[in-house]
């Protein structure tokens, strides 16, 4: 038998703790929450829930604070959440840890929900099932060290953080790590694009486009993280009105992108809004939109891919297909493409 416990680190969580503690109990041996500094009743609420709870004095260090509570957990398995996240299902595959020997490294499905004009879902891969020698480096954004083989559970969690109302209680404290992380490593392509993307959530695209440019020229590969880079910065661009330049950069990743419905997606979003600014544009620009909207639908569902959003390989681009169809006199087709993806 191995001994498997959750690892967290929280601070004023008494809104959200609770929930991910229930989902988790039956499940694990135990449950470790590192206090943080709270000024409100998680704590309690956790102890309550069942939780050992410590406490650790903060230092602007995710990887330390996430260290500590490691050393506090001590199990043969952890598996390290965050309090605004929940088990959604696998938990079978938890409990199956109890007889599995800890020599790989688990990942598990994260669900982000997040609000752009209607409530939507973004899927990513994160390695948050660790054998219980492994520890974390990094100030914030922190990164499991290891040489172990990956190896993906049957584990779907959700997480709400990226809600406007989480959002705005969070506002500046991740851009302030972010700084003094890139301060100590200015050449660290990740780091910039972690900025960049902090930038973008909080719409302030013309620093994100900064970051995104600098994390784009610093890489000579590809990364996991690369096609929602891309998205990303195409979408910021568009908001800046910067269409000829997001065009010119799009264009250098039709091959590095070519199996991302995100890609095409954000590609069909930019040409749609340059045509709307330049309409002498338009007729040029109709036949580019439709095909990256096809190109989606081509392709189809990806929820493997870094930050893959539910719905662009799928109804998201469908919407906005039949949109261009029944602008473009072509209605059957329009009502057709609707009802394929009605559900």
């Amino acid at each position: 038998m191995f001994r498997t416990a959750l690892v967290l680190i929280a601070r004023n969580e008494a809104g959200q703790i609770e929930r991910l503690l229930q989902s988790i109990k039956p499940w694990v041996d135990d449950m470790l929450v590192l206090d943080t500094g709270s000024i409100d009743a998680t704590p309690a609420l956790a102890a309550a829930a069942g939780a050992r709870v410590a406490h650790f004095a903060w230092c602007d260090d995710f990887a330390a604070a996430r260290n500590a509570a490691l050393d506090l957990a001590n199990a043969d398995w952890h598996v390290v959440l965050d309090a605004d996240e929940w088990l959604i299902s696998g938990g079978e595959a938890l409990a199956a840890l109890r007889h599995t020997r800890p020599d790989f490294v688990g990942s598990i499905e994260l669900l982000d929900q997040f609000h752009d004009g209607q409530q939507q879902v973004a899927r990513s891969r994160l390695s948050r099932v660790l054998p219980g020698q492994l520890r974390y480096a990094g100030r914030i954004h922190e990164q499991v060290v290891h040489n172990l083989p990956l190896r993906p559970l049957a584990l779907q969690i959700g997480h709400d953080g990226y809600l406007p109302d989480r959002l705005q209680s969070k506002k500046g404290r991740n851009k302030a790590l972010l700084a003094l992380a890139l301060a100590q490593r200015p050449d660290d392509a990740y780091l910039c694009y972690q900025m960049g993307k902090d930038c973008s959530v909080y719409e302030d695209y013309a620093e994100a486009e900064h970051f995104f440019a600098r994390s784009a020229d610093l890489l000579s590969d590809s990364p996991t993280w690369w096609a929602d880079l891309v998205a990303r910065r195409l979408f910021g661009l568009k908001q800046l009105k910067q269409h000829e330049a997001a065009i010119q950069f799009a264009e250098t990743q039709l091959v590095v992108c070519a199996e991302s419905p995100d890609f095409f997606f954000a590609l069909g979003d930019l040409l749609l809004d340059w045509a709307a600014d330049a309409p002498e544009q338009a007729e040029l620009l109709l036949p580019m939109i439709e095909d990256a909207w096809r190109r989606c639908l081509e392709i189809g569902e990806r929820p493997e891919q870094s930050g893959a959003v539910a719905g662009r390989g799928s109804h998201l681009a469908a919407h906005n297909l039949a949109l261009v169809l029944e602008g473009t006199g072509r209605a059957e087709e329009a009502a057709a493409m609707r009802q394929a993806y009605a559900a």
